[in-house]
C-alpha cells in the first residue's frame, strides 16, 4: 500500500441559517468515510443569525485515501494537478473549495461551499517539496481507496 504525504485533511462548511443543517452535513459526508464524525460548532453572523461551522479532520491514512479517491472523480482533475503550484502554500498546505452544492447530490466539483486544507507532508519543508509530494499522491489518488480495501 503507498505511503500517503499527508499529516491531515481539513474539511470544513457552513450552514447558514436558510439552510438545513443535515443536508449540509450531508454535503460534507461525500468526502468522508462512512461514519466518519463531523464536528459542530455554532457562531453567529454579523446581524445575529445562526451560522453552524461544520468541520472534520482526517489524520488516519486510509481515510485521507478515501478523501483523495474522491478528489480524483473531479472533471477538471487534471487543471488540479496544473495548479498546484498556486494551492500549495510556502507552509505546505494545500487549498481547495469544493462545491456544497454538488456535493450534496454526491457529485465531486470544484466551486463555494466546503473548504479543502490538507498539510502536506514535505522533508525538507519547502513548498516545492510539498508540491511534489502533492502531486504525487494526487495521481495515484484513484486507485488509493481501492488498495485501502484489499
Amino acid at each position: 500500500m503507498p505511503r500517503i504525504p499527508f499529516h491531515y485533511v481539513d474539511l470544513r462548511t457552513f450552514c447558514y441559517e436558510t439552510e438545513d443543517e443535515k443536508r449540509v452535513e450531508s454535503a460534507l459526508a461525500t468526502f468522508l468515510p462512512e461514519e466518519f464524525e463531523v464536528t459542530r460548532t455554532e457562531s453567529a453572523g454579523h446581524h445575529g443569525d445562526r451560522i453552524v461551522v461544520l468541520s472534520a479532520r482526517v489524520e488516519n491514512a486510509d481515510d485521507v485515501r478515501h478523501v483523495l479517491a474522491r478528489l480524483s472523480e473531479l472533471p477538471e482533475f487534471e487543471t488540479l494537478l496544473d495548479e498546484l503550484d498556486d494551492r500549495v502554500t510556502d507552509n505546505t498546505e494545500l487549498f481547495l473549495r469544493l462545491d456544497k452544492q454538488a456535493a450534496f447530490r454526491g457529485d465531486v466539483r470544484r466551486g463555494d461551499g466546503i473548504t479543502l486544507r490538507a498539510k502536506v507532508e514535505a522533508y525538507p519543508a519547502t513548498k516545492d517539496a510539498a508540491v511534489d509530494n502533492a502531486r504525487e499522491a494526487l495521481e495515484r489518488a484513484d486507485a488509493l481507496d481501492s488498495d485501502a480495501e484489499s
